[in-house]
């Protein structure tokens, strides 16, 4: 019996201990380090160490994760992105990915239940504080904003690089985007800069897209390709600034020297030439033969690599012995090859009718 009872009090202890042991906590598990950002609003953003998933919300925010070739992130897109043109090169050159993916948006409107299902680690977004604060709050997602981007070498295209190189641990590749815009907004610059303003020809561009398509009343002050390149832009005298429509007959009052065309804005300007043909045969630019065509580069703002192959072929066409070495169509697949990493990209555009060419209304 002895025995016994010392074998029960054994096993009672046993089965104590055990059950001590049961009561005690368990371990939690380590959270996961995060680090803050510091957002193009202002905004210290907290993100898990390792972005690993991304929804993308308005313009901008999916064309600059693609530069940065972290499209791979992206596990849903918005609407717009799933009809691919090459007027959004990031996009269309993506289009079996982003076709494929879930939509999670429309133009810088988001379907919160959508993206709440792909749980993304971030939400990069072109939206001001509060809206970016909002989304954050209703999704639990962390949201980082970027500035509009509406240059080719603006700081908001730089920022934007560095921000999300920073967001998506791609800050070398951002320097290297940040290194080559830069190295060709020099090469531009220095080509040019001290060309005196009297051996440059005045030039009208016409056809800008802006908010959709327009004819050739459809113009720039501060034309991207042109301002790089020190240009005669005679939109600038007007005292407006960015994409407007002017009245026609100021032009045929300027008489510009040259005309570049925006290929979207070519069948209005057809049309408008074959009612009213002796308006264009009014023009010089139009009888030497001196209108040229420009590539559109603005769809949902600016997409950088075609407003810099415009800009180079504007440089031949303008200053020929400057831009002696430069074959645009070389310098367009060069571009496409750093900005987007694409192969033998101008010879796609060309057999879609857009290329780098001298135009004949009537034709």
């Amino acid at each position: 019996m002895k025995k016994l009872r010392i074998i029960f009090l054994c096993l009672s202890l046993l089965l104590l201990t055990a059950c001590g042991a049961q009561t005690e906590p368990a371990p939690q598990e380590s959270s996961e380090p995060l680090r803050t950002v510091t957002d193009a609003s202002g905004r210290q953003v907290e993100l898990p160490e390792e972005v690993t998933s991304v929804v993308c919300v308005g313009v901008g925010a999916l064309r600059y994760t693609t530069y940065l070739q972290a499209q791979d992130l992206a596990v849903g897109v918005e609407q717009g992105e799933q009809t691919a043109t090459l007027a959004k090169p990031f996009s269309y050159f993506n289009r079996e990915r982003f076709t494929a993916l879930p939509v999670t948006g429309d133009n810088g409107t988001t379907y919160d239940e959508d993206i709440l299902r792909l749980a993304p680690d971030v939400i990069v977004a072109y939206l001001d504080g509060d809206t970016a604060d909002s989304l954050q709050s209703r999704t639990g997602i962390p949201v980082v904003t970027i500035p509009l981007n509406e240059g080719m070498f603006d700081e908001a295209a730089l920022t934007t690089l560095s921000l999300l190189g920073e967001v998506y641990h791609r800050e070398s590749r951002a320097q290297e985007l940040t290194d080559y815009l830069l190295a060709a907004q020099a090469d531009l610059d220095g080509r040019t800069r001290d060309i005196p303003e009297a051996e440059k020809p005045t030039v009208y561009v016409a056809g800008v897209s802006y908010k959709g398509t327009h004819g050739f009343e459809g113009t720039e002050a501060g034309y991207p390709p042109l301002a790089a390149i020190h240009a005669r832009n005679l939109a600038d005298q007007t005292g407006q600034s960015g994409p407007f429509s002017i009245d026609t007959e100021q032009v045929l009052q300027w008489d510009p020297d040259v005309i570049f065309l925006d290929w979207n804005g070519m069948a209005l300007v057809q049309e408008s030439h074959t009612v009213n043909p002796d308006f264009y045969s009014s023009l010089s630019a139009v009888e030497n033969g001196r209108l040229y065509s420009q590539i559109s580069f603005r769809s949902s703002a600016t997409n950088a690599e075609l407003a810099l192959a415009d800009a180079y072929y504007a440089g031949t066409v303008l200053y020929p012995e400057q831009f002696a070495d430069i074959d645009p169509a070389e310098k367009f697949n060069e571009i496409f090859q750093m900005m987007l990493g694409v192969e033998d990209a101008y010879s796609q555009y060309a057999a879609q009718g857009y290329t780098f060419t001298t135009l004949k209304l009537g034709a």
